[in-house]
């Protein structure tokens, strides 16, 4: 027996000279002129797709909820303790619009002295470098196949359907285009980077972390997490439903051995994202979940999915050979059922805002997928042909909808949709001061204007710092000053009662007697007046 453990010893200890011999021998070579580090195919793929994407990003006019968004650095730039509602002239108190995300916007803002616009402009390139950083490391912690990560971001980019999906938190090329600059383009790429923590720690990686000195269970990782979690609640609430289910997913998955001290681990973690998430002192994010002010407009989320989405159903064979392999509590599998029970709750109850989260439902198939067709060679037959389906259908997203995200028209040879092109209202801005107010018709100026620092006599999103009362009662009047059967006299009411100066109008709308035009835009045709005194 001594015999024995000598030998056993002598083994080990020259196993590990060797380890140590052969890496000092790399070093050595690498002094002497050998090849260092060489960057992965995702950090190479992953540099080329932030330059493109960036580029692309800022050749587009902001468009849509840009304007909004702009709106918001506005006026937390113009007090960014106690800001104004972000687009009409009412207090902002309670709005969800104020998130840590904005308040650091708004911050970086009144350093600057930069407008609304170009903060956002700015916040795309951002926002994509925590995108893409967390979409590489949540495919390292699923598989360590190297190209894995690279056809992830190509199946979450093209992969889509045939027909435009523009919304907030879609990630496609085309919505990239309009959407880098939006905080729900930062939250999902802290929801990679907290489903990669959480993935790690349900499966046990970095055990050495999970003591503290004392020989006690460290908590500080797990609160931490959980504070990422809250981070994401504030950031974009909607996404935050998609994190959630993707912790569920992952801990119910992977997480072996449900002793006490697991379950005070992962209830550190819930802790600290309801700590983090209800401390924030410029609204109460838990109360949004009975408001139902903005389900009308999501209901449109649940139409055309087959014509939006249906070229990401491509993956769902790699989910079936997940869930054939490692049983239901593979994580992406349950990700997908978890996402596509909230979709059809959102149906089901008439609370259609949770369709916002079609975007992210869309990653286990995506993800899956590139996991599958990054195994290494030689293929199986069936993979071969899901290899093949897969360039096929990413061929046709970037030819049928994607394509003109990253190719201008003047190099376009075959006529790619391009994305949407708004116009400016720069103009308007050079007449009227921040904070006055404007009563508008039209589709893009009323979106666009509180951006530059105006105010609206109606807002055009319901927020719930207001009223949904008190905004369509707002609403109602501006179309009763619009009309045309209206008087002087009820125009001029509507005027006083908003404090309202200025009047933008479209070129198919007359110009009140009592307005004095002052500009006009050659592009659009649309007249800026001065109402009131």
């Amino acid at each position: 027996m001594p015999q024995t453990h000598t030998t056993s010893t002598t083994r080990a200890a020259g196993a590990v000279v060797g380890v140590l011999v052969r890496r000092t021998v790399r070093g050595a070579s690498a002094l002497r002129g050998g090849r260092g580090p060489r960057p992965t195919p995702y950090q190479v793929f992953g540099l080329l797709f932030w330059l493109v994407m960036t580029l692309a990003y800022w050749r587009v006019p902001l468009c849509c909820d840009a304007g909004q968004h702009a709106a918001v650095v506005e006026r937390l730039k113009a007090n960014l303790l106690h800001p104004r509602h972000p687009m009409a002239d009412l207090p902002g108190a309670g709005s969800p619009y104020y998130s840590p995300y904005t308040v650091a916007q708004g911050a970086f803002a009144r350093l600057t002295g930069l407008g609304g616009w170009e903060v956002v402009r700015l916040a795309g390139p951002l926002n994509l470098l925590v995108l893409l950083t967390g979409i590489g490391r949540f495919v390292r912690v699923l598989t360590p196949r190297p190209w894995a990560p690279v056809l992830a971001l190509g199946a979450m980019t093209l992969l889509w359907g045939t027909e435009r999906a523009w919304w907030s938190g879609y990630l496609s090329l085309m919505s990239m285009t309009g959407n880098l600059g939006y905080p729900s383009a930062f939250a999902i790429g802290l929801t990679f980077w907290a489903w990669a923590l959480t993935g790690a720690r349900a499966r046990g990686e970095g055990l050495v972390r999970y003591v503290g000195p004392s020989g006690l269970p460290g908590f500080a990782g797990y609160a931490g997490i959980g504070a990422l979690y809250g981070l994401v609640l504030l950031i974009h609430p909607i996404s935050a439903a998609a994190a959630v289910l993707g912790a569920v997913a992952f801990v119910a998955g992977w997480q072996r051995g449900w002793q006490a001290a697991v379950v005070v681990r992962w209830g550190v973690a819930a802790g600290a994202a309801v700590l983090v998430a209800g401390c924030w002192p410029y609204f109460d994010v838990f109360a949004l979940a009975g408001d139902r002010s903005v389900d009308g407009i999501h209901r449109q989320l649940y139409e055309h999915l087959g014509g939006q989405f249906w070229l990401a159903l491509l993956g769902l064979p790699a989910l079936w050979s997940r869930w054939r392999r490692g049983s239901w509590r593979d994580p992406l599998v349950l990700l997908f059922a978890l996402d596509c029970l909230l979709v059809a709750y959102g149906w089901v109850s008439g609370h259609y805002t949770y369709g916002r989260i079609l975007g992210l439902t869309l990653v286990p198939l995506q993800f899956a997928l590139a996991v599958e067709l990054a195994a290494p060679r030689p293929w199986s037959r069936v993979r071969q042909v899901l290899g093949g389906a897969a360039a096929v259908g990413a061929c046709v997203g970037f030819l049928t909808v994607q394509g003109g995200a990253v190719v201008p028209r003047s190099l376009d040879p075959i006529g790619l949709e391009q994305p949407s092109r708004w116009p400016s209202y720069a103009w308007v801005a050079r007449h009227v001061g921040k904070g006055e107010v404007v009563i508008s018709d039209g589709h893009f100026a009323p979106r666009a204007v509180p951006g530059y620092g105006p105010n609206l006599a109606a807002p055009i999103w319901p927020d719930p710092a207001l009223d949904e009362r008190e905004r369509e009662r707002r609403l109602a009047d501006v179309r009763a000053y619009l009309s045309d059967t209206s008087t002087r006299a009820e125009r001029t009411a509507v005027a006083r009662r908003y404090h309202a100066r200025w009047l933008l109008l479209t070129r198919w709308k007359k110009v009140p007697e009592e307005a004095v035009v002052v500009a006009w835009s050659r592009g659009t045709g649309e007249v800026l007046a001065r109402v009131g005194r």
